[in-house]
Formats: structure tokens, sequence, C-alpha cells
């Protein structure tokens, strides 16, 4: 292909929200997934285009191989992550009108709530990209062996791993945006009032708290477990900031409801908090997790909303 080939460029264009929606999946960050798409491109740039039957399964099998060697590298840099890692978020403003972003396009899929995608992060790269190209995309095993670099059997049996692990962690399936927003409501005016047994009542009782500062902003460093302990925590930060510890602007992170809070500076008495973006996930009617992302890397993307 030429770079006058416009027509294959156009081609390439109408399959960039699939791809985008594969590699986000697959990888959990904006710019990996944005650089596979390109490498994908580039890729195609230097193949005839005879070579192709299919041109959405050939991108979708080499944006997947792409990702699969970003997914082996991430394992040895997460290994010097600083506390606990959380994908990158997808904010979009809460009623805005429909996005064609392609990264916000893939994000209203249900798959790719921070819940279920923190649940394909436990999974080996191998086994991600299997499960994610079959059952998500609909690719053949034939054409993820390829990807993989094994026999068409060997991707069934990482695809069956996958699927077993993912149903034994049972992540929350996702819930109404009028329910989540009347459990938050509660859960903000139960912290207001530093009603603790009221603020525990709203936690699902293996509720989890997960920060992700990266080393680079202030958050929880290591996981916080139970209702209680949660409870406390966030009526500890309301001790410290006032107020402004809950102002923030509702937003949809991934699809959920999330908080977007802007940076408390630093007073006589008080250690600054961090920009941050808060959400949540939904069990049983109670709040079953809380994820709260500063790492800066992960909010370059996120803007500042009024």
């Amino acid at each position: 292909m030429t770079v006058s080939d416009d027509a294959l460029a156009q081609r390439f264009s109408a399959h960039r929200d699939h791809l985008m929606g594969v590699a986000y999946r697959l990888t959990g960050t904006r710019a990996d997934a944005e650089d596979a798409i390109q490498d994908a491109w580039l890729r195609l740039s230097t193949v005839e285009e005879s070579e192709i039957r299919d041109l959405r399964a050939w991108l979708t099998t080499v944006v997947g191989r792409l990702c699969l060697d970003r997914l082996r590298s991430a394992t040895a840099r997460r290994e010097r992550y600083v506390g606990p890692w959380l994908p990158e978020p997808v904010v979009t403003p809460l009623g805005a009108p429909t996005s064609e972003d392609p990264l916000e396009v893939a994000v209203r899929d249900d798959g790719v709530r921070l819940a279920a995608l923190l649940v394909l992060d436990k999974l080996s790269p191998e086994q991600r990209v299997a499960l994610v190209l079959h059952d998500a995309f609909d690719l053949p095993f034939a054409d993820i062996a390829a990807t993989l670099g094994c026999t068409e059997a060997t991707a069934r049996q990482h695809a069956t791993r996958a699927r077993k692990a993912v149903a034994k962690a049972d992540p929350p399936q996702r819930a109404t945006l009028d329910e989540q927003r009347s459990l938050i409501e509660r859960f903000i005016t139960a912290l207001s009032a530093g009603d603790l047994s009221q603020v525990v009542a709203l936690l699902h009782p293996t509720a989890v708290l997960v920060g992700d500062g990266g080393g680079k902003a202030r958050t929880a460093r290591q996981l916080i477990l139970g209702p209680d302990k949660i409870g406390r925590f966030f009526l500890g930060l309301l001790r410290q900031y006032g107020s402004a510890a809950l102002s923030g602007t509702t937003v949809l992170v991934n699809g959920d409801l999330g908080v977007l809070l802007p940076p408390i500076p630093a007073g006589t008495a008080t250690r600054g908090r961090d920009r941050r973006v808060t959400t949540f996930a939904v069990r049983d009617g109670r709040i079953a997790a809380v994820y709260d992302i500063v790492n800066p890397e992960k909010l370059t993307a996120v803007r500042d909303l009024p």
C-alpha cells in the first residue's frame, strides 16, 4: 500500500472504534491502546491488500498480538509499581451528548467497567488475549492461536482457564445509574453526618477500597478491607479536609457513576490532597468496591469540569 492509497486508509478508519475496544480491554490504558492501533496501521501499510481476506479480522489479530507484547512487558513493570494498580479511567461528563470518541464508544459496553477490567488483569497475558478475542469479539481460535503463537488446542485451553478464573472472581454486574445515584447520595449523606454505623450499613460485607497513586500521588498504599475500616478511612478524610473532601463533579467513569475531585491545597495543619477520580462498584444494593485513581499519569486525558 502507498501513502496515496486513501481507500484502504478509509477502510482502516472504519474499524478504529472496534480496534480501540479490543486494545483497551486488553491493556487497560489509553496510551497502550492507541499505540497498538497506530502500530497496526503501520503494519497494514506494508502488506499487499490482496493478502488480506477479512480486514477486520486481520486487524483484530494484529492488535491482539501487539497488545500481548505490551501485556508481557507490563507484567515486569507491575512488579516495580508502587501500591495497587487500577486501569486508566475513561471519564465523561454526566448527561453530556453521546460522544463518538472511540474509547468512549468502547466503554459503553458492560465488559469495560473497572470491576471487569480488574478481573481481566489477574489473568495471564495469554489467557486475557484468548478470552477477550474469542468471547468478546468472536475471533476464531485458529486466529487466536496464530496471535499467541501456540496450537489451537492450547488457545482454547487458555480461554477455558480464563473463563473459570472470571467466574470464580465473580465481579459485580453493572447496577443501573439510578441505583448507583441513590446509593452514592445516601453514602455521602451518612459521611457528612459523621454516622459511622450508617456508612458501614451501606457498604457490602466484602467491600474493598483500592487506591492507585503509583508512588506519584497520595492515596491508600494498601487495600482497605471491610466496611468498618473503609468507613473510618472516609470519616478521617472528612475530619482532615472538612466538606471539601466530598466536593467534586459527578461524572461517568467507564460507564459507572463516579466523582472527579479537584486538588485541595495544603493548609497550616493539613497536607494537600491530589486531584483524583473516585468511582464505585455495587453488589446487592450496597457499595462493594471503591476505586480511587490518583496517579497523575492516568488522569492526563481527564479534563476538569465545572
